[in-house]
């Protein structure tokens, strides 16, 4: 009977305990509800309308029926999913080999290289369109250096051609975020116990074979979460469509975000379908951190 009067009391005590947690978060959860989950009802309910600026009606479903017939966010859907495709694994492949080649022991300067491959993460977005914008100009430094070398005989405007705005967005892209991704696999490299390293060595396993049989399956649920992380921002990508290219030439560089605000702002203000077209982002998103998810937990 003692016994089961004192763990009376003690699930009392870790009652009040948790209550008292509970009490202190409430706050903030209220706060992050309304800021969050309001906007987004909010926003689900405003894509069944339709109208131009405060002049709202209900319209049902035609706001996404009009998404199947309009080139123009066909055209920026398959931009976002050229941007998915060929930037995302370049830039994680890239931030995984500087990840391993920087946890090295006995490798110098590792601390200077670290920091310089992260600091262009730090920087602004716009500050570094600009930098790129001003890089692949028609007087930039990029024409300079290829004339100078002979490899071309006069200057290109790269951001006025589809191809080369797409690939300068990539690049720029990939130079921007591949140190932020680097930092976490460094991160997950250094939970990794040396032992099976050395077991490995013992075993005749060269570099190579290490990387792919201790160091890649170890770093799964870093790389799952890497890719999930970056296939949510490239989908949302906005900055570099408008502060690179301005999503010309000819929407061939214009993203889905780009497209909701020239929807919403731009263009005769259109929030229903703008709302409408976030949603579509939204869904995509959800859809693909799914599949990424099982793909992940089967493997």
């Amino acid at each position: 009977m003692r016994t089961s009067g004192r763990t009376s009391k003690r699930l009392t005590i870790n009652q009040k305990y948790s209550l008292t947690g509970w009490g202190f978060l409430a706050p903030a959860a209220i706060l992050i509800c309304v800021m969050n989950f309001y906007p987004m009802i909010q926003a689900l309910v405003l894509s069944f309308q339709t109208g131009i600026g405060n002049n709202l009606q209900f319209g049902g479903l035609s706001n996404y029926a009009r998404l199947l017939k309009d080139p123009v966010f066909r055209t920026a859907l398959v931009n976002n999913f050229v941007y998915l495709i060929i930037q995302v694994p370049i830039m994680l492949i890239l931030a995984l080999i500087l990840a391993s080649v920087l946890n090295i022991k006995d490798l110098k300067g590792k601390g200077i290289f670290r920091t310089a491959i992260f600091l262009p993460c730090c920087t602004s977005l716009v500050s570094y369109a600009i930098i790129f914008k001003t890089l692949f100009s028609y007087d930039g430094y990029v024409n300079t250096v290829l004339m100078n070398l002979g490899l071309i005989s006069e200057r290109v405007n790269w951001l006025s051609q589809e191809g080369s705005a797409k690939v300068i967005i990539i690049l720029a892209l990939i130079w921007r975020w591949t140190g932020y991704n680097m930092v976490f696999y460094l991160a997950g490299l250094q939970n990794i116990d040396d032992s099976l390293y050395e077991a490995a060595k013992i075993d005749g396993a060269n570099a190579i074979q290490s990387f792919f049989k201790i160091t890649v399956p170890m770093l799964k649920p870093t790389i799952l979460l890497t890719t999930i992380m970056s296939t949510n921002g490239t989908l949302q990508l906005f900055d570099e469509s408008v502060n690179l290219t301005g999503g010309g030439p000819a929407n061939s560089t214009l993203t889905m975000s780009h497209y909701i605000y020239k929807a919403s702002f731009e263009y005769n203000p259109q929030f229903g379908y703008a709302a409408a077209m976030s949603y579509v982002i939204f869904i995509l998103v959800a859809i693909l951190a799914f599949v990424q998810m099982k793909v992940g937990d089967k493997r």
